[in-house]
């Protein structure tokens, strides 16, 4: 992945962490119990923002180990860490993504920050593997189309050929009646 796009993936995740951080406090749900967190403690959302600023450098071979290191550890921060490091990854597995976050996102009873972004990661992963899939078949039919023009083209070639040699047959043949010319 080209570091542009993994700036602009980071910056991404950092706006929409923030938006769900902001709109919990807002407009909190009338089932929920507020999760008050002990002062100079920070909040789920918070924590992977803060680990999102610090994936945004790095390379793709620190980014698979730190994915490693996080998917070693217990518990659904951990994964949805691990997700979100293999997913700024540019050789990631979608398949890795899912497993690492689908669990955590079906699950009820999960921090709401971190429920959020295994969503966001597993609609994240979905479309990426949709969009693969997608241009392997966009080039298959490129392929198949430039089979096709090469076909036709020496097929056109072979045409011309024929033609060329019907003409000359024919003059051949128009020199051989009209001698006087």
């Amino acid at each position: 992945m080209r570091p542009a796009l993994r700036l602009g993936g980071a910056a991404a995740l950092s706006f929409i962490l923030a938006c769900c951080a902001t709109t919990d406090r807002v407009a909190p749900s009338a089932d929920a119990t507020p999760a008050v967190p002990a002062a100079g403690a920070r909040s789920s959302a918070e924590e992977l923002v803060a680990y999102l600023a610090r994936l945004r450098n790095l390379s793709d071979s620190a980014l698979a180990a730190e994915a490693a290191r996080q998917k070693r550890e217990a518990g659904d921060l951990a994964k949805v860490k691990a997700a979100l490091a293999l997913s700024l990854a540019s050789q990631a597995e979608e398949g890795d993504i899912l497993a690492l976050v689908e669990p955590t996102a079906k699950k009820e009873n999960v921090d709401r920050d971190v429920r959020a972004m295994a969503s966001f990661l597993q609609v994240l992963a979905t479309e990426r593997r949709r969009l693969k899939e997608s241009a392997a078949a966009a080039g298959a039919r490129l392929r198949d189309e430039r089979r096709a023009h090469e076909t036709q083209k020496q097929r056109a070639e072979a045409l011309q050929q024929k033609l060329d040699a019907l003409t000359d047959l024919e003059k051949s043949l128009a020199d051989r009646v009209n001698p006087s010319r």
